[in-house]
């Protein structure tokens, strides 16, 4: 990463660690003061309709669901690619959590594991808790595994993080070959919060006609983003809205004003096609309504 971008990063950091700055955007403003908590009038209100008990089971009902990529660029070798993607884990939320979800990766044929940011719940305290569970996830695989950080992440955890096995890319790229040929992985640091993502640097040294597939933690930048020439980009941050109202319309959404059309599934923006996972654990409160957890298996298609 850039000395600048990481002196940024570092800096608020250490500014949010030290209750200095928050992160909350539109309704999750009112965190701001001290004896405001959203998460726990969301809890409070699900118990007050009925709905905690259902809600809180929820979040370990994962659900696989296949989406299919047909890529001009792709190379042949690489028609029918799994790629098995994981976002938003928050892994301290509930001891039971990493558990279902290395249950699920291990019955989940797949080729490469990307995960796109939010290992951790909490955003100022210890990040251990979560950081002991990771091995659970990442052992249910075989597959390669790439990953971003995300705006729950401090970077101190990535040489951790790479010792478990899980690449992590900071602005940067890589290529997995097969037969000769090459599929790139490229990675952009957290834009939401942080705004340390340099997709010059992460498109830096894939050829221009290359395929390439971008991890970007929020889908906030996707104009930005398909400036570059990425071929697919694949996001997580907003949890699908996590607690929504049937037919899966959210209340509310972590990131201020990005149209409802990226705040979950497939979208395109500048010719660049695009995902948005719901989520792959649960933020804030223990529970999901109308917004199931997801593992999605991205396969990719020749469109020669």
């Amino acid at each position: 990463m850039d000395e600048a971008l990481l002196n940024k990063r570092l800096s608020k950091q250490a500014k949010h660690e030290a209750r200095l700055s928050h992160q909350g955007e539109g309704i999750f403003k009112l965190e701001r003061f001290r004896f405001v908590s959203i998460d726990k009038l969301a809890k409070k209100g699900l118990k007050l309709c009925f709905l905690w008990e259902r809600a809180h089971r929820n979040i370990f009902d994962i659900q696989v669901v296949e989406q299919e990529w047909p890529l001009a660029n792709l190379p042949p070798s690489f028609d029918g690619f799994r790629l098995l993607q994981l976002s938003d884990l928050h892994l301290d939320i509930h001891p039971d959590l990493a558990p279902a979800i290395a249950r699920a990766v291990r019955k989940c044929p797949h080729d490469a594991m990307l995960i796109t940011g939010d290992y951790r719940n909490t955003t100022n305290k210890d990040q251990e808790p979560s950081m002991a569970l990771m091995p659970q996830i990442l052992e249910a695989t075989q597959a390669p595994c790439y990953g971003v950080l995300g705006n729950h992440d401090f970077i101190q955890k990535v040489e951790r993080l790479e010792r478990y096995g899980l690449r992590i890319l900071l602005n940067e790229s890589t290529a997995i070959e097969r037969s000769g040929e090459q599929l790139w992985i490229a990675g952009v640091d957290d834009p939401h919060f942080y705004q340390t993502h340099d997709f010059a640097a992460a498109r830096e040294g894939i050829p221009a006609d290359a395929c390439s597939v971008l991890l970007c933690h929020s889908p906030e930048p996707h104009a930005e983003a398909a400036q570059y020439g990425f071929t697919l980009m694949l996001s997580g941050h907003t949890h699908g809205g996590q607690i929504c109202l049937p037919g899966g319309r959210h209340l509310v959404c972590s990131s201020k004003g990005l149209p409802r059309r990226f705040v979950r599934g497939r979208w395109e923006s500048g010719g660049m096609p695009g995902y948005t996972s719901p989520g792959t654990g649960s933020s804030g409160v223990a529970a999901r309504l109308n917004c199931p957890p997801e593992i999605t298996v991205h396969i990719l298609r020749s469109a020669n």
